[in-house]
């Protein structure tokens, strides 16, 4: 018996392109192995013959190809509308099946992977017309119906690997249709020639001298990109140089999913689904596996002359229900809020504040033709921009840029209710508190959210440049990701890994809102300087994060450089911690990053007990607040915020806005409620303020 073939389906509906994808990616695949294509029109006994077909297809060609034996099977003489002559189709390393219901029903038990190809019904009945002439004609309504009965209630395009949007041809969907089918783990150990292509790229940096409005820059180049990112060191310039705080905040960058290497990833329900251009990929499993596969190897190398560890990658976020991989529990999926979306940028531009210059980055391959000229179009592109961002500084300095609305403003400033009003925040703490006395936890980080209904749209654009003027940060952001976007200005750094390995987290515990008197600024900070609650806190994290980062550290490099530092940002005074180690050697940085998630300030000690109190506590999921913000990079970097002190905007069916705003603070046995109903406030002062909105009463 021969060995057992990775057997691929291509099904869709008449129409759709599916042969035309079948025969391009069997020749694709034969560039590495033998490949057999099987179509099963051969094997339909007549225009109504549909679901009949199916079966004698299942039995005769599937079940004898996934035991590693040829399919001898009777083709249909459609000229004489009977059986015609035997045929066999060989067993191949790889076998491809494509017609309508190749993965029906008991077909999906001898797949490895479904390509579903579709498109809308008008286009399918043309096409196949113009491909078989007259002699469809007469069948197509008859035959649609039976495809119809056939399909209904399976939900086929939902079980499948890999859809193809076939709306507008699927003439350019083959090379894409096998890069995705390279991401499926059932299929690496035959694909590996073309992981090897895949992975053959080459990094560029191109310096542009001088720094202009990095709001023009952004605009300019993604002001209209669907899905975008801007890493911004809003805090850039008001560090003394040669200070932790400036080096933390030497680097911006912005980037989109557009381009030849453009992708976007969303996972939900255990399910990562990776979108480019018309092909869409369903990678089942969990979340930081998916992240193992793209991440993690050195891809590119960056030349000398550039100074940054972002050499392009993956941008966005991770939210907080990915503990639910980490030793926390799943929450019942509420909402549209994917539990993380990262996009990829095969080209980006990086802002280095330190030396007063601008990168355009991008990738290109030997085996992705066009991919230089398509580099060198997005330099020229950048150049532009830089030189007429530019113009724009100098003719009106210190201006935003303007024009730039996305929406109309809301009229008024948005009304935000809590899901914890002061009364039950406060019931909230003393529970936490009862847990603490039972020695359930040491520390619990108890958070709630601000939401609030804006009947028009909300701006987020003019949102975010509002919020980093008002409240510059090391680690703010902008993330436009389709109907969802993201204003950070968190100050909390949760985890880098630099290119090296080296691995840092800096937690945040304790806060002080500033004030406008310095003498009263003063005395709030020397509270936070001498208050030993606070103290403790933090130093309980960081003893939770040497515990974290020792998991796949090596022991002796695990230290703690700066202990309860004090920080201070334009609202409030904070105290942080650094804790350091050296990844050891050959361990995997997407599981280094899955031991330090969530990160520890935002859940308490010891960590999984605690995620599982606070589950009984909060009254909802907390989505994308107390996750994580950043990049992954091609050569195995990753810098990710904390997300804190972050609003989240999302489009909503009657064209408002709804915003939320997450806020929380560490409980321990000796917190006062009052005290900490005061500090959260302080939290969500920046952004409230910078809307015109008040807490709620």
């Amino acid at each position: 018996m021969a060995e057992r073939p990775v057997i691929i389906a291509v099904d869709g509906r008449s129409g759709a392109g599916k042969t035309t994808v079948a025969v391009e990616l069997a020749a694709l695949l034969r560039r590495h192995r033998t490949v057999s294509l099987f179509h099963l029109e051969d094997i339909y006994p007549g225009w109504d013959g549909l679901a009949g077909g199916v079966e004698r297809y299942i039995d005769s060609v599937l079940q004898p190809l996934h035991d590693g034996l040829p399919a001898t099977w009777t083709a249909w003489d459609w000229e004489a509308a009977n059986d015609g002559a035997s045929r066999t189709t060989a067993v191949a390393p790889v076998v491809l099946v494509e017609g309508v219901g190749s993965s029906h029903g008991r077909a999906a038990d001898f797949l490895d992977a479904v390509i579903w190809v579709d498109a809308p019904s008008q286009a399918r009945k043309k096409r196949a017309l113009d491909r078989d002439g007259e002699t469809y004609a007469p069948f197509w309504d008859a035959w649609a119906e039976q495809e119809e009965r056939l399909l209904a209630g399976m939900a086929s395009a939902e079980h499948a690997d890999i859809l193809v949007d076939g709306t507008h041809g699927v003439a350019n969907a083959p090379e894409s249709v096998l890069d995705a089918l390279t991401q499926l783990p059932a299929l690496e150990h035959v694909l590996a020639p073309e992981l090897a292509r895949r992975r053959g790229l080459e990094f560029s940096a191109v310096r542009l001298e001088g720094l202009p409005a990095a709001e023009e820059l952004f605009h300019a180049l993604y002001g209209q990109a669907g899905n975008a990112v801007w890493l911004d060191s809003s805090i850039a310039g008001t560090q003394a140089p040669g200070t932790e705080a400036a080096a933390r905040s030497r680097f911006s960058i912005m980037a989109d999913d557009s381009g030849r290497f453009g992708q976007l990833a969303r996972h939900t329900n255990g399910v990562t689904t990776v979108s480019s251009g018309q092909v869409t990929t369903r990678i089942r499993g969990p979340f930081f596996r998916w992240l193992d596969s793209v991440w993690g190897r050195k891809a590119v190398r960056a030349p000398r002359h550039y100074p940054g560890d972002f050499t392009l990658g993956w941008l966005g976020y991770l939210g907080y229900e990915l503990k639910s991989e980490t030793g926390g529990s799943a929450f019942t999926p509420e909402g549209t809020i994917p539990d993380a979306a990262l996009l990829f940028a095969g080209r980006a531009v990086v802002l280095d504040h330190q030396d007063n210059c601008v990168y355009a980055l991008t990738l290109s391959g030997p085996h992705q033709p066009g991919s230089r000229l398509e580099a060198e179009e997005f330099r020229t592109a950048v150049r532009t921009a830089h030189a007429n961002a530019h113009v724009a500084s100098r003719n009106n300095p210190g201006h935003p840029a303007s024009g730039i609305h996305g929406g109309a403003q809301a009229t008024k400033p948005p009304h935000f209710t809590a899901w914890d009003g002061e009364r039950r925040y406060k019931d909230m703490i003393a529970a936490a508190q009862a847990q603490i006395h039972d020695g359930n936890s040491y520390e619990i980080c108890l958070t709630t959210q601000l939401e609030a209904h804006a009947p028009e749209h909300v701006d987020e654009w003019a949102a975010y440049r509002a919020l980093r003027k008002r409240n510059p940060a090391p680690f703010a952001a902008f993330l436009r990701l389709g109907e969802l976007r993201v204003c950070s200005t968190s100050p909390e750094r949760f985890l880098r890994i630099d290119a090296g390995g080296l691995m840092r987290a800096e937690p945040i515990k304790g806060t002080r809102r500033r004030d406008a008197d310095p003498a009263t600024d003063a005395a709030l900070k020397a509270d936070l300087v001498t208050s030993l609650k606070d103290r403790a806190e933090n130093v309980m994290i960081v003893d939770l994060l040497r515990n974290d980062l020792s998991r796949f550290a090596l022991p002796e490099t695990l230290t703690v450089p700066r202990l309860c530092a004090i920080e201070s940002y334009a609202t409030v005074h904070q105290m942080v911690s650094t804790i350091e180690a050296q990844l050891a050697p050959g361990s995997s940085r997407a599981q280094a990053v899955a031991a330090a998630f969530p990160a520890g300030s935002m859940t308490g000690a010891p960590k999984i007990s605690t995620m599982a109190i606070l589950d009984t506590l909060e009254a909802g999921p907390r989505g994308i607040y107390s996750g994580a913000l950043g990049y992954f990079s091609l050569n195995a970097a990753t810098d990710l915020s904390v997300v804190i002190r972050t609003l989240v905007l999302q489009d909503t069916h009657d064209g408002g806005t709804h915003l939320s705003l997450g806020i929380g603070g560490a409980i321990t046995a000796d917190s006062e409620d009052e005290a900490e109903w005061q500090e959260i406030q302080a939290k969500a002062y920046g952004v409230l303020s910078t809307l015109g909105s008040e807490f709620p009463a």
